[in-house]
């Protein structure tokens, strides 16, 4: 059987400007909410002109009773339009959209987040939260990488759904100075672990790639959400699809959260 998409005309409740071309939508819709797993997507139309022509895939952020969030950057005309919108202007979105991550497995918990990675690392934060029984002591590391310290995200987000966050930056303006990965890297080698951890991990495709590599080198599945060019967001264009050892997958339909060995790199 499958999922429920929905397409609606969805009203922006608010805006916030969280950093130097980053910003936060809370967007209305019940059906979307009630039904959206962490790490799928929504696609958003920006507007009802032809220009731009694509609907927009962003990473459902968070939930709140019939309200999801959105967090974006602004990188081009598009994310430009959608961040000059405003309360009480209307978005088309159709959504939830992909496959989000696999919860089943228990163990240690270990989020990696690169650049805007951190936007559906938050919603599997708070769903952890809910899942995970506060006596059990399991771990719970969230790791953030980002150019430099403004582009520094959700600390405070994932701290309150119960995880110690440590920071890198490329330019070592906060936290440990290179990539995340590296942090990552050195969180493996010298944190002792009860039980195997278990990583979750969206960025940039360089970084996943290396989460990979260190996810067969230390022995610990890792399932990575990809960041991947989608045109229709349904699995029809084929625009976004991978490589993968099962062949090729489509991102927005298959994915886009795929086991990492799965993925060739």
């Amino acid at each position: 059987m499958g999922k429920t998409i929905y397409q609606e005309k969805t009203r922006i409740l608010s805006k916030q400007k969280l950093a130097s071309n980053f910003f936060l939508l809370k967007i209305a819709s019940k059906k979307i909410a009630a039904n959206s797993a962490p790490g799928q997507f929504v696609q958003i139309r920006v507007q009802d002109s032809v220009v731009p022509l694509l609907r927009r895939p962003l990473g459902v952020h968070r939930i709140e009773k019939n309200n999801f969030e959105v967090l974006f950057q602004v990188v081009g005309k598009a994310t430009e339009m959608l961040a000059q919108k405003n309360s009480g202007d209307y978005l088309d979105v159709i959504g939830p959209l992909g496959n989000g991550f696999n919860l089943q497995k228990r163990g240690e918990i270990i989020l990696v987040a690169g650049g805007m990675g951190v936007a559906p690392l938050v919603f599997l934060a708070e769903k952890l939260k809910k899942s995970v029984d506060p006596k059990s002591k399991i771990q719970k590391i969230a790791l953030i990488g980002a150019k430099t310290k403004t582009q520094i995200l959700c600390e405070t987000e994932f701290k309150k759904s119960g995880f110690e966050v440590r920071v890198s930056t490329d330019d070592g303006s906060k936290g440990a100075k290179g990539y995340v990965s590296d942090l990552l890297k050195q969180v493996l080698r010298t944190t002792h672990f009860a039980l195997r951890p278990n990583i979750f991990a969206c960025g940039p495709r360089p970084m996943l790639k290396e989460i990979a590599k260190l996810s067969k080198e230390f022995g610990i599945p890792a399932q990575v959400s990809l960041e991947e060019h989608m045109a229709c967001g349904i699995g029809a264009c084929l625009g976004c699809a991978v490589e993968t050892s099962k062949g090729f997958k489509r991102v927005c339909k298959d994915g886009p959260v795929f086991q990492a060995e799965e993925v060739i790199w």
